[in-house]
């Protein structure tokens, strides 16, 4: 996903002896793939279950076992590796790991480690469901979240010992977004955003409609890079194919109008609207309630123009709230942007060229413009999406601070 806040950053990894443990390698692989420099503690109980080669190998460094190797322990390792961190995860945790960390007992590398780091840590239980649902289990998870520790739920299914119920490793794009929120200043804490994203379908008859091409990817993106500023995220999504981020709250819709009128619901009470999607511009006068057929003579529809959503919420605009649109453009970009910007009385628009390869829909990266009502322009070069939606975030979080003299 390219996620700006991890590149560059040095996590420890801390495995523990659960059936799980064979997941961590994949969780490893992701993080060095987003530009993470993963140093792994195993404890012993873990070498039971996938060897120490194997993760040295895919996480390009050293893996530390025995808090008192001579090898290891020649430069008191332990608070070498607990002060280099810049995160602490350990996953899978077990409920050992759990009761030591809450306990602050220290008997081994990873739970002295733990005790000795000041780095923020991140928790991923995984373990018989029994076992997660015991109230001793249940208090020390509660113990641990006191202390500013982020736990990140299992997920629930069908468990190695055949039972069925939460407990499972949670999943690996789960566990990433839990570290770069935790790596992430919570500044947009308290802050409720809409974001919308994808496009709307108008339907015709019962198995046609008049779409556009846009995958969602960018809004999705934006949806993240708010949830990552600890924001309340309210996602307005049309028909897409991608996973929705988690810790949104999901708003599904089909058409323009149905995005309309949940978007006027939602509105009011944002302090941030960023209308990323494609909504159809027309909608079918009439809508057959049974399949056009093909002939040999050609089919007109009549098409009526759909409401301006992002217009309209300028219209009922509140002074303190930001509102963002986009202008997905062919010509003219920066005039009929600059338009938009005044007209549906917008704080900053979003203006992309829809004709070049590696800008708007359908792929990973975009070339945007970001035009403020002051006049002054700011221009990214090709980007991942998840880049220009962490720059987009940071000029309106520029924005909020100069408009509350901060």
């Amino acid at each position: 996903m390219a996620i700006p806040v991890l590149k560059g950053k040095t996590l420890l990894l801390g495995i523990t002896g659960s059936i799980a443990a064979y997941k961590a390698l994949d969780l490893i692989r992701r993080l060095k793939e987003e530009g993470v420099d993963v140093h792994v503690v195993m404890t012993k109980s873990a070498c039971q279950f996938i060897t120490p080669l194997t993760v040295q190998t895919l996480s390009e460094n050293a893996v530390a076992i025995d808090l008192f190797s001579l090898r290891e322990e020649a430069d008191i390792g332990h608070i070498k590796l607990a002060r280099m961190a810049d995160l602490v995860v350990i996953a899978p945790a077990t409920a050992n790991i759990l009761a030591k960390a809450a306990s602050g007992i220290a008997d081994d590398y990873l739970s002295t480690i733990l005790l000795a780091t000041r780095a923020p840590v991140v928790m991923c239980p995984a373990m018989n469901p029994a076992m997660y649902e015991n109230p001793a289990t249940q208090k020390n998870i509660e113990i641990l979240k006191g202390r500013n520790i982020l736990v990140v739920e299992p997920d629930s299914g069908s468990m190695a010992c055949g039972e069925e119920g939460r407990g499972r490793f949670p999943p690996i794009d789960l566990i990433i977004e839990a570290i770069s929120k935790k790596l992430t200043p919570p500044t947009w804490k308290d802050l409720k955003v809409l974001v919308s994203a994808g496009p709307t379908r108008e339907f015709f008859d019962p198995v046609r409609f008049i779409s556009n091409p846009s995958s969602g990817k960018m809004g999705y993106a934006i949806a993240r890079a708010a949830i990552r500023r600890s924001a309340m995220v309210h996602l307005l999504t049309g028909p897409v194919s991608i996973p929705p981020p988690y810790g949104v709250t999901i708003h599904n819709v089909t058409s323009a109008m149905e995005m309309y009128n949940r978007a006027m619901e939602l509105a009011p009470e944002m302090d941030i609207i960023i209308m990323a999607a494609a909504v159809g511009d027309y909608r079918p006068e009439k809508i057959s309630t049974k399949k056009v057929k093909k002939t040999e003579k050609a089919l007109a529809i009549t098409l009526i123009p759909n409401p301006d959503i992002i217009a309209a919420i300028g219209k009922i605009k509140k002074p303190q709230q930001i509102t963002v649109g986009f202008a997905a453009e062919t010509d003219n970009i920066l005039e009929n942007a600059s338009q938009k910007l005044i007209h549906k009385n917008l704080d900053l628009i979003v203006a992309n060229d829809v004709t070049r390869p590696d800008s708007g829909f359908c792929v990973d990266t975009n070339r945007v413009k970001i035009l403020l009502r002051d006049g002054s322009i700011l221009e990214l070069p090709c980007l991942p999406k998840e880049e220009v939606a962490e720059k987009l975030l940071d000029v309106i979080e520029d924005l909020r601070r100069r408009r509350d003299g901060i």
